[in-house]
């Protein structure tokens, strides 16, 4: 790790106006951050601590919605009674995210800012990697792909977006509030990360001279029976093979209104909109699920050794569907 200034950003303006200046970083947590200095991924030569704004840690309801700090604390979401009861997608993708101790200091807008797991992107050796080193090229294409993307890859990068409680938040039409020298902007979550084309090292539409004020849910029945399932390959704390984060409104026994997001399989959270569209008026039985879910799987295109996501995937939309149906 190399030598940085550090600093305590004394208001919003000032943290605002430091992410314009080059080699300046925020940290807050530092969960992640910190791991990215020691991989050598970022180099900053300034840090500025955020944790003094209080004002973007607070987390809101009313009969409008839900409203979640940039800085809120993940175990804070994930304990907070309104979270629990009326947006329970969101408290069950926190809780599976991580550890207690990296939940207590790790904040909901350093979560969504997180960077892929791709093993080429985090290596400890030069490998090519074109959201690490643009223009190295995508190690992925020709090496070990059982991880990587299934949906909106490009030949420049395979790679899949980590977060799990973006998978809830995009389920649940979560919108971004991004602060800069102008006000606010709003960006629904679904947009606010960009898939790889021919520029990966681009994570999102967040520019320089901007933060993530806060999070805001809006409140709806689908909201309150909404589930999250996350399939990993070890049970402690281990990032998605594959999650599907669903919300449900019912009519009796038959499907009002469906909300699926997908992660693990695409760079950024999937929404299966096709098969959301396809769902309503249907049943909870697994057959009708099926049929539903493969147009929206018609898209996928898998790699050499991923293919099993596609079936893995579905069967974590199933489960997921039919648990969040029999929620109360």
């Amino acid at each position: 790790m190399r030598p940085f200034a550090f600093s305590r950003a004394a208001d919003i303006p000032t943290a605002v106006a430091a992410t314009a200046q080059p080699g300046t970083a925020l940290i807050a947590g530092g969960t992640e951050l910190v791991n990215w200095m020691k991989e050598g991924i970022v180099v900053p030569t300034r840090l500025v601590d955020i944790n003094g704004l209080t004002e973007l840690a607070a987390i809101d309801n009313d009969p409008r919605g839900l409203r979640i700090g940039a800085l809120a604390r993940m175990s804070e979401v994930a304990e907070h009674e309104a979270v629990r009861r009326d947006f329970p997608a969101i408290a069950e993708a926190l809780e599976r995210s991580a550890s207690p101790q990296l939940r207590n200091m790790a904040s909901m807008g350093g979560n969504l800012m997180q960077r892929t797991r791709c093993p080429y992107f985090r290596a400890e050796t030069d490998l090519p990697c074109n959201k690490r080193r643009p223009g190295s090229g995508c190690a992925a294409l020709e090496g070990e792909d059982r991880s990587m993307a299934i949906f909106g890859w490009s030949e420049h990068c395979l790679a899949t977006h980590p977060s799990d409680v973006a998978v809830a938040l995009a389920a649940l039409d979560a919108v971004v509030h991004v602060r800069n020298t102008f006000g606010t902007r709003q960006v629904a979550l679904v947009d606010f990360y960009q898939l790889p084309g021919n520029a990966p090292e681009r994570d999102s539409v967040l520019h320089a001279g901007e933060i993530i004020a806060a999070i805001e849910v809006p409140a709806s029945p689908l909201a309150k029976r909404s589930h999250y399932l996350k399939v990993r390959e070890r049970a402690s704390y281990e990032f998605a093979l594959v999650s599907a984060a669903v919300a449900l409104e019912l009519d009796g026994k038959r499907i009002r209104q469906a909300h699926i997001a997908l992660g693990g399989v695409a760079p950024k959270p999937w929404r299966l909109t096709r098969a959301e569209d396809a769902l309503a008026g249907g049943s909870l039985e697994t057959s009708a699920l099926r049929t539903a879910l493969e147009e929206s799987f018609a898209e996928a295109k898998p790699r050499r050794h991923n293919g099993f996501k596609i079936e893995l995937a579905k069967r974590a939309v199933i489960r997921a569907l039919q648990t969040a149906g029999e929620k109360a």
